[in-house]
């Protein structure tokens, strides 16, 4: 049996390892646009002409004021992807602010395309995520408090909890400018059309009441 040479796995490796992400930027800058009419560049969506970029293409303000925490989670994720801020396409790169009132919760979820890097600027969080089936689904969880830094590995089930008495903020920065967000019970009791009850109660170990129930419910999207 002949062996494949050694260089030949390390490059195999190293094209799989430069596919893992965002791809690479093609050009300086990649203003998005939805204007197909002015896009002249194709690189993750139709981008601005170069020419035409504006320092204001490169600046986010939606972080200034604080979420609103008024619903059933208490908390409120403000994202800054690549659909509210233009200027990351290609880059690579997001970010996120979380606000959490007194108990308010990030509910278990995974962004499919991206590592999140949390910092707790305020109050205390309880954080977490949960291995694959691999790693006998173990889970890492902290309490976070003020200065703080905690990852979330790409396409990990994780949450955020804010376990103190008092406003809770924090901040996160992704591994892309489209890291994607499942929310698990809206993805699994809000999924439309609903999946399949005898699915779920198999899944879940339930009675179809229970499953009736939670797929009746409203659930909320905190972002």
């Amino acid at each position: 049996m002949k062996y494949l040479p050694i260089s030949f796995l390390i490059l195999a490796l190293a094209t799989v390892t430069a596919f893992a992400y965002d791809p690479s930027p093609l050009q300086d800058i990649c203003v998005a646009t939805n204007d197909l009419n002015s896009g002249v560049f194709v690189n993750g969506k139709f981008c601005k002409d170069p020419k035409q970029a504006t320092a204001d293409d490169f600046l986010f303000m939606g972080f200034r004021n604080p979420g609103n925490t008024t619903n059933p989670l208490g908390s409120k994720v403000t994202p800054a992807f690549v659909d509210q801020f233009p200027g990351l396409n290609t880059l690579g790169i997001s970010m996120a602010r979380l606000d959490f009132a007194p108990g308010g919760l990030n509910p278990p979820h995974t962004h499919p395309r991206g590592t999140e890097v949390l910092v707790v600027v305020e109050g205390t969080l309880l954080v977490g995520f949960v291995t694959s089936n691999q790693l006998n689904n173990t889970l890492f969880t902290k309490v976070l408090y003020k200065g703080d830094v905690f990852v979330f590995p790409i396409g990990l089930i994780h949450f955020q909890l804010n376990c103190g008495n008092t406003y809770a903020l924090a901040f996160a920065g992704l591994s892309s400018q489209n890291p994607g967000v499942i929310t698990i019970a809206n993805a699994v009791f809000g999924a439309k059309p609903p999946i399949s009850a005898d699915v779920l109660t198999k899944a879940f170990q339930v009675d179809k009441k229970v499953v009736d129930y939670l797929e009746a419910q409203f659930w909320y999207d905190n972002n």
